[in-house]
């Protein structure tokens, strides 16, 4: 009878992990897809979903998909606001998620739309390109949980077996002797205390999961730098080594770190002036024990996204600077969803 309880308390647990996994699939169902008729002009505005070789999916503003085709004949360039120049030219490995487009072409047989023109802005880019640095990370450990619920999924094949194996036990229990009876009894306790257990162990796994990619800003600097130049100062060095303090004293964090320059010069020196300070941030955090693998993908911006006006002198000192974040997600950083932690297992 023992272990026949001891059977029930196990497959309960696979049936919970199952309804869990269907519940996860459930919240991803995908929009309405609109067909484009034949040989139809059409020009579509909206935010690239999902990016293949030949292909993507664009949601437009009235949360319509579009399935939008590229082939040879198809021009990617910048959607420029300078008459005075030539616009860039760009690549299909450029469409990424997340990356707002404008798209003109006909529609074909298959109800897609073959793109002829795509445009967007290089700030457009810029922005898109930083967050797909940020969520691929996130999506591996995402298709790892996904990996155990299929497992689990297999394994509730067998659940209508075991059930009728476990309805046998039982009856013949029933049939038998008051001791078998008082035995059965507690039996049925125990598989309820522990099903109540899996219950509230799978609430907090699936908030855990929720709250995976859901990061909030716990602290940040700006460091600045002098005209042309990518090395640190000694205030700069002073506010890196509180911010690493702060971020050694966090769990499941990450370190954003973007770089910046004024408008004075050359556009293309400025974008890798900006990078080169973002690295050379990046490095002074390495040397005081901040793991490379909490710091996002650093970035240089350029002369994009200025925090003040470049027509003054106080305003291009303030956008000659580097950003540095803490995030923490709040999945793998809440107490409450990961329970108590020990000092020895605390990833630093």
């Amino acid at each position: 009878m023992k272990r026949a309880t001891q059977r029930m308390t196990h497959w309960i647990m696979v049936a919970v992990l199952v309804l869990a996994g269907a519940a996860y699939a459930q919240e991803n169902v995908a929009s309405n897809l609109m067909k484009m008729a034949a040989g139809q002009k059409a020009k579509v505005t909206g935010q690239i979903l999902k990016s293949e070789k030949d292909s993507f999916m664009l949601r437009d503003g009235r949360g319509m998909d579009v399935l939008v085709k590229v082939t040879g004949a198809t021009v990617i360039k910048e959607k420029k606001s300078n008459p005075f120049r030539g616009a860039k030219q760009y690549t299909p490995e450029q469409l990424v998620r997340g990356l707002d487009v404008e798209v003109e072409g006909l529609g074909d047989a298959d109800g897609a739309l073959a793109a002829r023109d795509i445009k967007f802005t290089q700030t457009q880019l810029l922005v898109a390109s930083t967050v797909e640095t940020r969520v691929t990370p996130v999506e591996g450990r995402l298709t790892t949980s996904e990996g155990r619920l299929s497992q689990a999924e297999e394994n509730a094949r067998h659940l209508s077996g075991q059930i009728q194996e476990v309805n046998a036990i039982s009856s013949a229990a029933r049939s038998g002797a008051k001791a078998a009876q008082d035995t059965a009894d507690s039996a049925v306790a125990g598989v309820s205390a522990a099903n109540e257990r899996i219950t509230t162990t799978d609430k907090t796994t699936n908030a855990r999961i929720t709250a995976v990619d859901d990061f909030e800003l716990k602290s940040s600097e700006v460091v600045n730098f002098k005209v042309g130049s990518a090395v640190l100062s000694d205030d700069a060095k002073a506010k890196l080594d509180q911010l690493t303090k702060d971020a050694l004293a966090q769990r499941g964090y990450v370190v954003e770190v973007t770089g910046f320059a004024s408008a004075e010069g050359d556009e293309s020196f400025n974008r890798a002036l900006s990078r080169r300070r973002a690295d050379a941030v990046v490095q002074y955090l390495a040397d005081n024990m901040i793991p490379l693998r909490r710091i996002v993908t650093p970035f240089g911006f350029g002369e994009n996204l200025p925090l003040a006006d470049n027509q003054t002198r106080a305003g291009r000192e303030q956008n000659r600077r580097v950003e540095v974040k803490i995030l923490t997600s709040k999945g793998l950083g809440d107490p409450l969803a990961n329970g108590t932690v020990s000092s020895a297992n605390k990833d630093r």
